[in-house]
């Protein structure tokens, strides 16, 4: 702080803004203040860059809320869940393997969630749809050991935490996979919770706007560290939910200073920071620093010296004091100015060690709570200061070790036993037995009460869904018929199936389009007019284009999302939409359409979520293909996204070739997701190459879901025949290799459509497991082997991904088999080039079907090579993965 040439003058400037706020009241003051601020630009003074506040409590303790229940009482239940979340974890440690879990995050955080579950944290069980809370994953242990207390969970499955292969099992975090009643959120990977949470308010937003769920008041809360802050995804949304307003929104950041290794900012203070960061955004910002300990010391601080000394101390030695006790705190922080160290000369040192931090007091945390809530207008973050290890004495305490905690020593299991009062003596303390008072004992009845009046427990999950009705596949007969002449890709084709589906009277007003910024790329933009561009401001502004069929059209019943440059977000809001039907018991339809590379590879972890909360929807990566992208090079074109997707073991992937594969599919994933209520996503690629769309051959349903099915049965009567496989735009190269073998080479040549390796995978490796568990029975034979049956010659499979995407099916097809594969990066040039250089072109095709004839001993190795000359293949190529 710049030393003060003149404190009479300033006393006098501040002596007349207290008059001012006296008389006339904070608004008559802050548009003075802004008025002076406006003044000063004007003649050239810089004002400060900031727009930090004192590192104080944002509310005063005059305009504090007070907290209407029973403190004692809520402490006493506090210091239970404390107790039984620690057991818990020591208890799950107390083996040879050691299986781990979190202590210190939920110790830190203990009474933010308390006052949640006591006062704002509204249940569905009644009128009221319930709040939304997205937990943090390292504080799991607190959520069950209350759950445990409430009478939801039993001490077996205290005992199971993360043993859960046997069943009746604690999931390490929240896994909506796992515990499917229980969790609604997976959070644990960090930063994934904030980013859903905003898209989740958003979503909810859209809904209400567009009059499709009633939310009313309903409130989005999010937990998250002060650490998990660096993650992009934390914070890379945050504009969004200030720019429109997102006052269901809260976001709870427990800035206990410490991430995992050591401190957030040792020589900074993260709080000013996520300051900052938030209000620039137009959020809300409620700073809970200083528990009411400190008070008559703020209080009586006329000198002001020690709001310069709280100004003034870096998060590192904010944790040094923490660590170090009463007596190195008066000396380090009270002892740098005497007016300071005056303010505490009747304290004690262990008085001093327990002024407590904001984020620990309760009744500071209610009332930071209770001002979020009542704020409408804009999104609220609440930067709550605490301890990490919280009461775990020397053992653990803003300690920089404090993470990795598992288990208390038996002289810090006294002491934690002690100081949160738990009636357990010293012989029993070795086992770390969980405690639970009598049904009828006035702590239990508490609980109850708070929770019944609250609308019932939480956490909760709704599992089942409301079924819809969905369309037959003739409502996509178009796509089933040939397009003639008229030369279409598949992208085209799926918007005109979207377009079909939209006006479907069933589920048309569930449909959701999703666009990053791309809607123009994959001809999107006809929907524009006839949907609307969501907005919860509407359209302010008329277009350049409003006089054109298909202008840029917003608005506040806008159907379509469209989140910008924004792949991280616009998947949040479809995962926010696939999981509707469990958060609001209304089930919606989304479409996510987005160029293919920047799906998987940009926002897997997000795709992995969205597996383990069970979402439901449609993922459409547009543009798709190595070669097919052509012009984009090597950020673009994608090889691999099927791969990825396989990971994932409730994404169902296909890749059609033609229109009426793509409608057989999304069709069969409309009954299997929303008619049956089957636990999947689906992931469909579709190219941007115009080509003559086929009619359906007769009975390919089966095929085209299953995975495979015979496209072309060769009538040519040569004596050798090769079985040709492909997908995507590359099975258009297998059709003309088929030909060209038959025409110049004398082979007849079966063509196969691979709509989905990755299903075909899944099916034979479940007929192999099968096949291993019962070898009594008739062994299941894979559906590969089964349409190979009877096939002659060898197998030669194409597609415009990687050759281990159609290996996986290597171990199921019953003779010599050849893989060609889009393997090394992409680069820009002409589809032929490219299909040529990574070779999957319609010759290199021939050439691998030749020789596999030569492997089999079927022709003289010598023809291969004449084929090579004529085909114009060099055996000196480079090879596209070293290049």
């Amino acid at each position: 702080m710049a030393e003060d040439k003149d404190p009479i003058e300033t006393k006098e400037w501040l002596d007349a803004l207290d008059e001012v706020i006296r008389n006339s009241g904070p608004e008559r003051a802050n548009h003075l203040m802004m008025e002076l601020g406006r003044h000063a630009l004007d003649n050239q003074v810089k004002l400060p860059d900031s727009i930090t506040t004192p590192f104080v409590n944002t509310i005063s303790p005059a305009d504090e809320k007070r907290m209407p229940g029973d403190l004692f009482m809520e402490r006493r239940i506090r210091s239970l869940v404390r107790w039984n979340a620690l057991a818990m974890v020591m208890r799950a440690n107390d083996n040879d393997e050691g299986l781990g879990g979190h202590i210190s995050s939920f110790s830190s955080s203990a009474t933010l969630y308390d006052v949640g579950f006591n006062y704002f944290f509204r249940g569905s069980d009644g009128d009221h749809p319930g709040d939304l809370v997205f937990y943090q994953g390292h504080s799991a242990p607190g959520m069950y050991a209350r759950s445990y207390l409430e009478g939801r969970l039993s001490e077996g499955q205290l005992d199971n935490f993360r043993r859960e292969v046997d069943g009746n099992g604690l999931s390490s975090y929240p896994h909506p996979w796992l515990m499917p009643d229980y969790w609604q959120f997976p959070t644990v990977s960090m930063g994934l919770g904030p980013i859903q949470a905003i898209y989740q308010a958003r979503v909810m937003k859209y809904q209400q706007h567009r009059g499709l769920v009633e939310h009313g008041d309903r409130n989005v809360w999010c937990f998250m560290g002060d650490g998990e802050c660096d993650e992009p995804e934390s914070l890379g949304a945050i504009s969004l939910a200030g720019r429109e307003k997102m006052g269901n929104l809260n976001f709870v950041i427990n800035c206990n200073l410490q991430r995992l290794d050591g401190p957030v900012r040792g020589n900074g203070k993260i709080i000013q920071e996520l300051e900052g960061v938030f209000r620039g955004a137009g959020w809300n910002v409620i700073k809970v620093i200083w528990g009411r300990k400190w008070d008559p010391l703020l209080a009586n601080d006329e000198s002001g010296r020690l709001r310069q000394r709280m100004d003034e101390v870096c998060d590192g030695e904010l944790q040094n004091y923490k660590y170090n006790g009463g007596a190195y705190t008066r000396e380090h922080f009270f002892g740098k100015y005497p007016e300071s160290l005056e303010l505490v000369q009747d304290l004690s040192d262990d008085e001093i060690m327990y002024l407590n931090r904001g984020g620990h007091d309760p009744y500071k945390v209610y009332a930071a709570y209770a001002e979020a809530v009542a704020e409408t207008e804009r999104p609220t973050v609440i930067l709550a200061m605490t301890v990490k290890g919280y009461g775990m004495g020397e053992a653990g305490e803003a300690n920089n070790e404090t993470h990795s905690l598992k288990k208390l020593d038996i002289d810090s299991l006294k002491a934690f036993r002690d100081r949160f009062g738990i009636p357990i003596n010293d012989e029993e303390l070795a086992t770390v037995p969980y405690y639970k008072p009598e049904e009828d004992s006035p702590e239990m009845r508490y609980m109850r009460q708070r929770r019944e009046e609250l609308g019932g427990m939480i956490p909760s999950r709704r599992s089942e869904m409301q079924l819809l009705k969905t369309p037959p596949l003739d409502a996509f007969s178009k796509q089933l018929e040939s397009s003639g002449k008229r030369a279409i890709s598949t992208t085209m084709a799926f918007v005109r199936m979207l377009s079909n589906l939209v006006k479907d009277k069933e589920i048309g007003e569930r449909i959701v389009p999703i666009v990053p910024d791309e809607a123009r790329t994959f001809g999107m933009e006809g929907m524009f007019r006839q949907l609307g561009i969501y907005s919860s401001v509407g359209q302010r502004y008329t277009p350049h284009d409003a006089g054109q069929i298909m202008f840029y059209k917003e608005d506040i019943q806008g159907q379509i999302l469209e989140e910008g440059i924004n792949e991280a977000g616009a998947f949040s809001a479809w995962l926010a939409a696939a999981t509707s039907y469990s958060t609001s018991a209304y089930p919606m339809v989304p479409f996510y359409i987005y160029y293919s590379m920047f799906g998987f590879q940009r926002i897997g972890d997000l795709a992995w979520a969205a597996g383990d909360c069970q979402a439901r929807g449609f993922l459409i990566g547009a543009t798709a293909g190595r070669t097919t992208l052509n012009g984009e090079g090597l950020q673009h074109q994608d090889g691999h996204s099927h791969i990825q997707a396989s990971t994932i073991p409730n994404c169902v992937s296909y890749d059609p070739t033609y229109a009426y594969e793509l409608a057989v599919i999304v069709q069969d994933g409309l009954r299997r997701m929303y008619q049956e209520g089957e636990n999947k996503f689906y992931y469909i690629t579709t190219m941007n190459e115009n080509y003559v769309q086929s009619a359906m051959p007769e009975g390919a349903e089966e095929g085209i879901i299953k995975g495979m099915y015979s496209l072309r049965k060769s009538d040519a009567k040569h004596g050798m025949r090769v079985q040709l496989m492909g997908a995507g735009t590359i099975l258009r190269e297998v059709e003309a290799a088929a030909e060209i073998l038959e025409s110049k080479y004398s082979v007849s040549a079966d063509v196969w459509s691979l709509t989905s390796v990755n299903e075909l995978q899944r099916e034979g490796k479940a007929a192999l497991r099968w096949n291993m568990l019962h070898p009594e029975e008739t062994p299941k034979v894979p559906y590969v082997t089964q349409l190979l049956e009877g096939a002659e010659g060898p197998v030669v499979a194409a597609t415009d991904y990687m050759k281990s995407y159609t290996d996986q099916i290597r171990e199921f097809i019953p003779t010599h088999f050849t893989a060609l594969g889009t393997d090394g990066f992409g680069r820009s040039d002409t589809r032929a080039k490219l299909r040529d250089f990574f070779e999957v072109s319609r010759e290199f095709v021939v050439l691998a079907a030749l020789k596999a004839l030569a492997d089999e001993g079927l022709i003289e190795v010598s023809t291969v090579s004449a084929a090579m000359a004529d085909l114009g293949i060099s055996a000196d190529k480079i090879d596209p993965v070293t290049v």
